[in-house]
């Protein structure tokens, strides 16, 4: 097995005191960086910041931060409004743009596709389907590099946006939480076609490898708690939950590897961690400490859940005392216990400067070994 992979392997079993996973969240630095000569085009960057390969396999074919559409929308041009552009992004939405941009930046969701049973059906249900020639295709394609994946003892995670997510992506975030109350019945269609999919894709996939991994993208937090309460979870996500992973255990061709289930949501998460360990949660990731995560207080609290993230984004812009004073405090009670990868809660910010990210990451190498 290659170190890296046992690396990994090591994290999924809670080994204490084992090298930690060197790897990172993201970046929106980077821009400054090349300016300012750090990194150019050839530059390696997993090999400049130490980062390990990542030893996993992750199979995309269920959304990240929108349904899993097929055929998508086309993007189009709504309205001119000077500096700005009203478009229509791939999920249906109404989003207004910087004129010319599309990323790096937060846009404003004007509208969304669903309202009500008939603007589902017409504009998204259909989208949704299984068994068209083009999903079927994009399903067949994704089978040998798993394959190859999982001949080389690498780690297969199943990506599936989450339910609240998908929901939220379909009906816009303050709409979706009056639909809960007002029409239960096109929530609960919503997602058994969420599940339908899911289930028919997964099961396909599985034909030819086992799972390590179900990851659900769920966002359903904010800055001081859950978005929708633990019984609304329960009513309107948990029973789709409970059977797509029910499905996906007796499918698995080595019935003896243990699926892990990660609970992916920013925001103040502390609450639903009891709630999706009713699902059988065993990791959850990325700890947002603006939002009042703590990984070490979390760790005391709940000693079996694996974790990613939780290394605050903005101390990072403090200066290398700061930097050395947050590694200190986290990183050799976490290293003891075991399953843990750090990366910052989000992206590294451009307030972060080269030398102060460097010193970082020689910090964080001390404890790769």
């Amino acid at each position: 097995m290659e170190n890296h992979v046992k690396k990994l392997k090591d994290f999924y079993e809670m080994k204490k005191d084992a090298p930690i996973v060197q790897q990172e969240f993201g970046f929106y630095c980077m821009d400054r960086w090349k300016s300012e000569g750090h990194i150019t085009e050839d530059t390696d960057i997993d090999k400049l910041f130490g980062y390990d390969p990542s030893g996993k396999h992750s199979v995309w074919l269920l959304g990240w931060c929108e349904a899993a559409l097929e055929p998508v929308f086309d993007e189009e041009v709504l309205e001119d409004r000077g500096k700005h552009e009203l478009i229509r992004d791939f999920a249906g939405r109404s989003v207004l743009v910087f004129k010319g941009r599309r990323n790096g930046f937060m846009p404003e969701y004007v509208d969304h596709p669903v309202k009500d049973m008939y603007t589902w059906e017409k504009n998204i249900k259909w989208r949704m389907n299984y068994d068209t020639p083009e999903r079927l295709k994009l399903i067949k394609n994704h089978i040998p590099s798993a394959i190859q994946a999982q001949e080389k003892e690498h780690v297969i995670v199943q990506h599936v946006v989450g339910g609240y997510m998908y929901l939220r992506s379909l009906m816009g975030p303050e709409e979706v939480l009056y639909m809960f109350y007002d029409m239960p019945e096109l929530i609960h269609d919503c997602m058994e076609t969420w599940f339908t999919l899911a289930d028919k894709t997964i099961a396909d996939i599985q034909k030819h490898v086992t799972l390590d991994e179900l990851f659900l993208a769920e966002d359903i937090c904010y800055n001081t708690g859950p978005l929708i309460s633990p019984d609304m979870m329960r009513e309107f996500l948990f029973p789709y939950y409970k059977q797509l992973i029910e499905n996906i255990k007796k499918r698995q061709i080595d019935k003896n590897k243990h699926l892990y289930l990660q609970i992916d949501t920013d925001g103040h998460a502390q609450a639903v961690i009891p709630v999706y360990q009713e699902l059988g949660m065993d990791y959850m990731s990325p700890f947002e400490v603006a939002s009042g995560c703590d990984v070490v207080e979390l760790r005391k609290k709940y000693p079996e859940l694996r974790m990613r993230g939780g290394i605050d984004k903005r101390i990072l812009a403090e200066g290398e005392a700061a930097i050395d004073r947050e590694v200190e405090r986290i990183m050799p009670f976490m290293k003891r216990h075991g399953g843990y990868i750090p990366t910052c809660d989000h992206g590294v910010p451009e307030e972060v400067s080269f030398s102060n990210y460097m010193h970082y990451r020689k910090r964080m190498l001390e404890y790769s070994k």
